[in-house]
């Protein structure tokens, strides 16, 4: 009997994916400090992909210690941009700083996930790609975060491919599950070497 997934994120975008993808799972956030651990991290010179990597990693270890014998995987995403990791905007304002910020440049997205059984991990990934988004007027950005406030107050980068955020980008070099945030198509592969999933 293939093992349920413990998602230890609270992110619906990766719980859709599970879900429209016919894979059982079940949420339980993990509750750790993740301004805390990239500030220590960032003092280390620490890279963002491994960043994203440790924070993805301790999310799993968190919860996989208080479920023995569950299957968790925890997933985080940083976004670099010239050498600098950007974050959910705090409000209305650092969304549309972050946003000009962002325009008519290239940056990149670092979707880490890693599987955790019984406190130990059994398998990482880091998918990482790369967006050019266009030079969107000041106009456009303000009244798009406007629009859509609700919706990416919680998105690195401010905006999701998913919806209105598409209309931001010319360019997009890489795996799309990468930028809803999960190695999706590495992370179901491993599933089913293991034995999990059946095709």
């Amino acid at each position: 009997m293939p093992q349920k997934i413990v998602l230890a994120s609270g992110s619906e975008i990766r719980a859709k994916l599970l879900a429209q993808a016919a894979i059982p799972h079940e949420v339980i956030p993990a509750r750790i400090d993740e301004e805390m651990i990239t500030a220590a991290l960032r003092a280390e010179a620490a890279k963002p992909r491994d960043i994203a990597d440790t924070l993805a990693e301790m999310k799993a270890r968190k919860v996989s210690e208080k479920h023995p014998g569950a299957l968790v995987l925890g997933c985080d995403q940083v976004l670099e941009h010239r050498g600098e990791m950007l974050h959910k905007p705090r409000d209305r304002d650092e969304a549309i700083a972050q946003l000009y910020q962002l325009r008519g440049d290239r940056h990149s997205l670092l979707s880490a996930a890693v599987l955790y059984e019984d406190g130990e991990p059994l398998w990482r990934h880091v998918g990482q790609v790369r967006l050019r988004m266009r030079d969107a007027s000041d106009a456009y950005i303000k009244d798009y975060v406007e629009r859509n406030w609700d919706s990416i107050r919680y998105a690195v980068g401010c905006y999701k491919l998913e919806e209105e955020g598409v209309r931001l980008f010319s360019q997009i070099e890489g795996d799309y599950f990468h930028v809803l945030g999960m190695p999706f198509l590495e992370l179901l592969n491993y599933l089913t070497l293991r034995g999990d999933l059946t095709t």
